[in-house]
C-alpha cells in the first residue's frame, strides 16, 4: 500500500513568507531613514547672496554701522569659535549697538570632514546666508543661536530641519528651499578659499579675526571687558 501522501503545512509557510515580508519591510525602513537623515549632496555651482548688508566680494554678512570695523571668520562646528562668541560675544553686540563698530560675519567652511559626511559646516554657513538675505536683523542672532546649540566634532551636527528651528526661534522663516538646497554652499566654498590666514599661521584657521582690515593672531586678542583697545 502506498504511503499517504504528506499533508502540505501551509501554517508553516504562511510564518515563513510572513517573516521574510516582515524582514524585507524593516530592510526598506531602515534604508528610508538613513536617507531621510543624510542631506543630498550640496552643490558647487556659485550663487553669489543679493543683499545690501552682504558683501558679496568678501562674503561678509554686516552688521551695525559703526566706523571701526571688526571681521569674524567663523565655522559653526569649531569649539573655539564657540569659545570665542562666549568671552566676547556680549562685548561685540554691546559696540554693534552703541555704533562703535561694523561687524562683518564671516560664515566658513573647514570642518566639514568632522561631521560624519553631512558637509555641516557648508550646511550652517549657507543657512547663515539664507537668514541674512531674508532678515538682516536676524544673522548676530541666528550666530548666536547657533553656537548655543553646537554640535561636537565628529557627529552628523545638526539636521536641517534643526537649523530650520533655529531660525523660526530668531523669527526668520520661508527659507526652507534655500536651506534644503544648500543654495549658498558653492559661495560658502569659495569664500573659504579666500579666508585671510593669522600672523604666524600656516593655513587657515577659525576664528580669524580682522580688525579694520588687518589680520591678527588670535593670541594677541585683549581680555574680556578690553576689546574695543584693538580700535585705539
Amino acid at each position: 500500500m502506498a504511503q499517504a501522501a504528506r499533508k502540505t503545512n501551509w501554517f508553516a509557510i504562511w510564518v515563513t513568507v510572513g517573516v521574510v515580508v516582515a524582514l524585507a519591510l524593516v530592510v526598506v525602513l531602515v534604508v528610508t531613514l538613513n536617507n531621510a537623515a543624510t542631506p543630498k549632496p550640496l552643490p558647487t555651482e556659485v550663487n553669489t547672496p543679493s543683499a545690501s548688508n552682504i558683501d558679496s566680494e568678501t562674503g561678509a554678512i554686516l552688521v551695525g554701522d559703526g566706523e571701526d570695523r571688526l571681521d569674524t571668520y567663523v565655522d559653526f562646528m569649531c569649539p573655539i569659535c564657540n569659545q570665542f562668541e562666549q568671552v566676547y560675544g556680549a562685548e561685540i553686540e554691546g559696540m554693534v549697538d552703541d555704533g562703535s563698530i561694523t561687524l562683518g560675519i564671516h560664515p566658513i567652511s573647514i570642518l566639514d570632514k568632522q561631521s560624519s559626511g553631512t558637509q555641516y559646516s557648508t550646511r550652517s554657513a549657507n543657512a547663515a546666508y539664507c537668514v541674512a538675505v531674508e532678515d538682516a536683523d536676524a544673522s548676530l542672532p541666528f550666530l548666536q543661536a547657533m553656537f548655543e546649540n553646537q554640535p561636537s566634532e565628529g557627529s552628523k551636527g545638526l539636521t536641517n530641519s534643526e537649523i530650520l528651528d533655529i531660525a523660526a526661534g530668531v523669527g526668520v522663516t520661508g527659507i526652507d528651499s534655500c536651506v534644503n538646497d544648500g543654495t549658498y554652499a558653492g559661495f560658502v566654498s569659495a569664500m573659504t578659499e579666500e579666508t585671510p590666514i593669522q600672523p604666524g599661521s600656516q593655513g587657515i584657521g577659525t576664528p580669524t579675526i580682522a580688525v579694520n582690515g588687518e589680520v591678527i593672531a588670535n593670541s594677541s586678542l585683549p581680555p574680556a571687558g578690553q576689546l574695543a583697545t584693538l580700535f585705539e
